[in-house]
């Protein structure tokens, strides 16, 4: 996997791009600002080089504020396939869903105490470029938090099935997470599939669930 990372804390900088390497991972660059990650993810673009996920702060140079973001979805604009994994730790769901917004390709939004979990961690950038979505169960729970919309007709164990797809678990996962048989879960995920209006042979019905289920929470309610 080709990887590029942004963080201003030299510290976390290095430790992922340890991590990714000790996993077999290729950083292609790790920059500090935001200026620099979208130079350098278009150059590699430029180059035909391959970018499997950006892995990126939130907050970093100049502004401070939400740079890494808004780089991150430029990005995105500018190469809908690009694969995105916020690292933050900050607890703020509106940020998902502005860049879930832009749709395209993979998306992650993690706390940054959940990179100490590595095995959770790397699972997450397998699922992201791979073209999933996974959000931090913090973050989900925040967005489940509110109820509009087409997550009004879900009862609460569908609701908390689709909260743990928005997790990027898979449904043996939630089995065994929920302690309930398989079958159970896919019966549950189907009738999220129904309630959200998402039949059978519409394309990447899990993703479109996901990310029916942050955009729903996305106005003002956050």
């Amino acid at each position: 996997m080709n990887i590029v990372i942004a963080d201003d804390s030299a510290l976390l900088r290095e430790g992922l791009l340890g991590l990714v390497q000790r996993r077999g991972h290729e950083v292609l660059a790790a920059v500090d600002d935001a200026p620099s990650l979208i130079a350098e993810v278009d150059r590699l673009m430029e180059a035909g080089t391959t970018i499997d996920v950006v892995v990126t702060d939130v907050r970093m140079p100049p502004g401070m504020a939400t740079d890494g973001l808004d780089a991150a979805i430029t990005l995105r604009e500018r190469h809908p396939n690009l694969a995105i994994m916020i690292v933050s730790q900050y607890v703020a769901p509106a940020y998902a869903s502005k860049l879930l917004g832009h749709g395209g390709a993979g998306f992650g939004y993690l706390l940054k105490d959940r990179v100490a979990r590595v095995a959770d961690f790397l699972r997450s950038l397998d699922v992201v470029a791979a073209g999933g979505v996974v959000i931090d169960p913090e973050v989900a729970v925040q967005l489940a938090a509110a109820r509009s919309g087409p997550l009004d007709s879900l009862t609460d164990r569908e609701r908390e099935v689709l909260a743990l797809m928005a997790e990027g678990l898979s449904n043996a996962q939630i089995a065994e997470k929920l302690y309930v048989s398989g079958g159970a879960v896919s019966k549950y995920v189907a009738a999220v599939f129904v309630k959200l209006g998402l039949p059978v042979g519409e394309d990447n019905r899990r993703v479109r669930a996901v990310l029916t289920y942050l955009t729903a929470q996305a106005d003002g309610q956050l």
